[in-house]
């Protein structure tokens, strides 16, 4: 499956907050729709889920308009929107069938994932009575119990502790690995490196940026390196004003040119006893920062 944007623009009264916006998503990978806040990311979501439509432009499904009532949704949102008072098992059961489910079936995949996300003691439990992390997943099983095509997480470990954020990485790429298209929005952007194949930048309601994670990385100049050894303060002292310290103590040394890099990493290895040396590649944050310094 491949998901289109494509060309998408959409205003409220006077002011436009999407300007033709494209980009695609395809199934078995993870895709990361970036942005600060008000950039349009949530408008750009609720329009592909049919939320509202566009003002111009459409969403394509294997490059054909997207036919809503053949193709399911899941969708964890940012905001939480449950019922605190419920009981937990009957409320992911009543999600279930408004997703289409028949009940019986439903109840089987909500307990599935209630054990799938170790949650099975609460079952009957009402949600207000769970921490945070926890109402989190149980968010997170009404995106998922009825097994959709498309699945989209908004800020998915957010008040997640480390065991949990682990059990979460579980299911997003076990999601991943049975080919459902998986659209990611957060501004924690080590989730994003790890998951996402292709991102699409949006800043002032335009997309600055899309593509491949690593394509987009690799375009940057490759004229600096990162070295870690017990001989720092020898390396800065030969390399002069070419050479400096990083923020974890490594030394990060900038070349004339990218095509050196060969050359001075094999004179580094035979001269100093070197833990190790890599070209630097931008982070995802050095290139977010980058592109949405400034708002448009």
């Amino acid at each position: 499956m491949i998901l289109q944007v494509d060309h998408i623009e959409k205003s409220f009264g006077e002011k436009q907050v999407l300007k033709d916006v494209t980009f695609a998503a395809e199934g078995g990978q993870a895709f990361g729709l970036l942005g600060r806040n008000g950039a349009g990311k949530t408008t750009t979501i609720r329009i592909i889920m049919d939320v509202f439509a566009p003002d111009h432009g459409k969403i394509l499904l294997d490059h054909e308009p997207i036919r809503y009532g053949e193709v399911s949704f899941g969708y964890l949102p940012e905001e939480r929107g449950l019922y605190p008072k419920k009981k937990i098992f009957d409320q992911l059961v009543y999600f279930a069938q408004l997703k289409g489910m028949e009940k019986t079936a439903a109840g089987r995949s909500v307990d599935a994932w209630l054990e799938r996300l170790e949650m099975s003691e609460y079952r009957d439990k009402k949600l207000d009575t769970l921490s945070k992390g926890n109402q989190q997943k149980i968010q997170l099983i009404t995106a998922l119990a009825h097994d959709p095509q498309i699945v989209i997480l908004d800020e998915p470990f957010s008040g997640l502790d480390p065991v949990n954020a682990m059990l979460l990485k579980g299911v997003v790429k076990e999601t991943i690995a049975k080919g459902k298209i998986v659209l990611f929005s957060s501004h924690q952007m080590n989730y994003i490196e790890e998951f996402c194949d292709g991102i699409a930048i949006i800043n002032g309601g335009k997309v600055v940026l899309t593509g491949g994670l690593n394509e987009i990385r690799r375009a940057y100049p490759r004229n600096r390196l990162v070295i870690r050894s017990e001989a720092n303060a020898q390396i800065l002292q030969a390399f002069g004003k070419d050479a400096a310290y990083g923020e974890d103590g490594e030394v990060i040394l900038t070349l004339p040119e990218p095509e050196a890099k060969n050359a001075v990493m094999q004179k580094l290895t035979q001269e100093y006893d070197i833990d190790e040396i890599r070209v630097a590649e931008p982070s995802l944050n050095d290139i977010f920062v980058e592109y949405t310094r400034e708002q448009i």
